[in-house]
This record gives structure tokens, sequence and C-alpha cells, in this order.
């Protein structure tokens, strides 16, 4: 009897399991850059005037800003510099999707700094 109890038990769970994983949506990409691209990239909050408590990192495709996971401002510099990612825009090859209203980065190299020419 406490062996099929037991089994029922494990039955039911997996089950249970089963039915919760096929009820969460897979993840689809509805952009993908596959050759190297360049984008506008700087602070979602303080370039782009997005909504997210924080500094992070954002790029704009095509006119759409997308918050980005795989690269991130720390590993750009320090973002609060004078010619940080928090106070200027600027040009980075990527590659990756939009997968749920963000960017997947799978590369995100930062263009070096455009010179202004200053005239006297």
């Amino acid at each position: 009897m406490r062996s099929f109890t037991l089994a029922l038990f494990i039955s039911l769970c997996g089950f249970a399991a089963t039915a919760q994983t096929a009820a969460t949506p897979a993840a689809t990409a509805t952009h993908k850059i596959t050759k190297p691209k360049v984008v506008e990239a700087g602070c979602g909050s303080c370039i782009f005037h997005m909504k997210d408590k924080g500094c992070n990192l954002a790029v704009k495709i095509d006119d759409k800003t997308y918050f980005v996971d795989g690269a991130s401002l720390d590993d750009l510099g320090d973002a609060h510099a004078d010619d940080g990612m928090c106070n200027v825009a600027r040009k980075a090859e990527v590659t990756g999707s939009v997968v749920n209203d963000r960017f997947v980065s799978t590369s995100f190299r930062l263009l070096p700094a455009e010179k202004k020419n200053h005239k006297d």
C-alpha cells in the first residue's frame, strides 16, 4: 500500500511539473543581428530616458531602445565620468537578438569616441 501511494504521489508531482512547464511560453527572438551592426549605446536612464531604477546599459536599434543582457556599463569604464556612458551616447558594434523586449548580446564592442572638431 505504501509503495502504491508513493508511486501515485511521484506520478502526480511529475504531471504537475510538466503542466507548469508547458504553460510557460518559450522566449522567441523578434529581431536577430547575426552580422555586426553599429548601434547607439548609452545608459538607458540617463541617455535614452527609459524607465528603470538605476543606470543600466541600453542600445538603440532601428529607432527603438532596449536594455542589454550580456554586457553592462561596468564593462565599459566609469559610467559617470565626463565621457562615460551616463553622460555621452557612443557607437557600438553588436550582435545578438531582441528577446522579450531586451537585447541579448552575443558580442558588444564599444567603438572609439568620435572626436569633436573645435574651431579656434
